[in-house]
């Protein structure tokens, strides 16, 4: 039985020509992620922002989006986000933090009950106050921030330092871009885009050790070849795996997005980006910088005597 290929056998295509294509276009990309961070900013949640998420449904035909806005702007609690979700008669109604406190959150939601409550039911009321928005914030920042610094601490102890600063670079430059896919999009970003940037950040590490694993084998195997016929041939070596790891998850996310609501949305959506951006970054960004780095064998295998030299050095004086 023949097994389904999704790469054909021992490609040679060579990856490395692109890197001069590669290299300006991602380093436009991250700037661009960075401005619109800094000038447009990303569509937080209430989890962040805080306010009053209200999940709606018609009891009969479908929601008129135009209507909801217009009576519940007319209800004075400031300004108000109308969005279908879902089937036609699902709606969902954002509110920003009212004025009082948890009084005044409640006061909000009563009056939406009493507007709305005729015809259409409330399937879900989610208030988040500032303080309580606040806290989540410092928290999902500072989770970010130790698990990034976890993974690169990882990096910089697993490979030699030149493969250790390829796969950083290419790490933050798949953060950076993910941050800008949500000021783009202007998906909410909530707690579940949290789990997704971790999550890409794993997805990320696992494509990139994979690549660079390889290289160093080919690396101490062909030691007369240029580093960049070295790096496509590793790259080529790995691509099958690639491809199919890209492609399952893919279909998995695919189907999230779709049937999964509008509840982890932000999360699938980010996810799908990510792995685009995972697996273009492990070839075109991380592989690449060992050429500029001027990376060759003979660096490897000083390396190695340097590392068998201190073990037996030690040996001797346990002895």
């Amino acid at each position: 039985m023949k097994l389904l290929r999704l790469a054909p056998e021992n490609t040679k295509f060579g990856f490395m020509r692109f890197r001069r294509v590669s290299y300006p276009l991602s380093a436009t990309l991250s700037i661009i992620s960075v401005i619109l961070f800094l000038f447009v900013g990303m569509n937080f949640g209430i989890d962040f922002a805080g306010g009053t998420q209200v999940d709606m449904r018609a009891k009969s035909g479908e929601a008129h989006i135009a209507d909801i806005r217009a009576k519940a702007e007319s209800l004075g609690l400031g300004p108000v986000e109308v969005q279908q979700i879902g089937s036609e008669s699902d709606v969902l109604l954002k509110l920003n933090v009212q004025p009082g406190g948890e009084a005044g959150q409640q006061t909000a939601v009563a009056k939406l009950r009493q507007a709305f409550s005729g015809d259409y039911e409330f399937r879900s009321v989610d208030a988040v106050g500032p303080t309580v928005s606040a806290e989540l914030v410092q928290s999902g920042t500072l989770g970010v921030v130790v698990a990034i610094i976890a993974v690169l601490t990882y990096l910089w102890f697993r490979f030699e330092w030149q493969f250790a600063v390829g796969a950083i670079i290419g790490t933050m430059h798949d953060l950076l871009l993910t941050v800008g896919f949500f000021c783009v999009t202007q998906l909410e970003f909530n707690q579940t885009s949290i789990a997704a940037i971790l999550t890409i950040v794993g997805y990320s590490l696992n494509e990139t050790v994979v690549v660079l694993d390889r290289i160093r084998e080919v690396m101490r195997k062909y030691k007369r070849l240029s580093t960049a016929e070295i790096v496509d041939m590793s790259v080529n070596a790995v691509l099958p795996r690639t491809i199919m790891t890209a492609t399952t998850v893919f279909l998995a996310l695919l189907a999230l997005f779709f049937l999964g609501g509008h509840v982890i949305r932000s999360f699938s959506a980010a996810m799908i980006w990510g792995i685009f951006v995972a697996t273009y970054s492990s070839i075109f960004i991380c592989s690449p910088m060992l050429i500029y780095m001027g990376v060759r064998a003979d660096a490897l295998d000083r390396s190695k005597e340097q590392d068998t030299g201190a073990a037996s050095a030690d040996a001797k004086v346990k002895a």
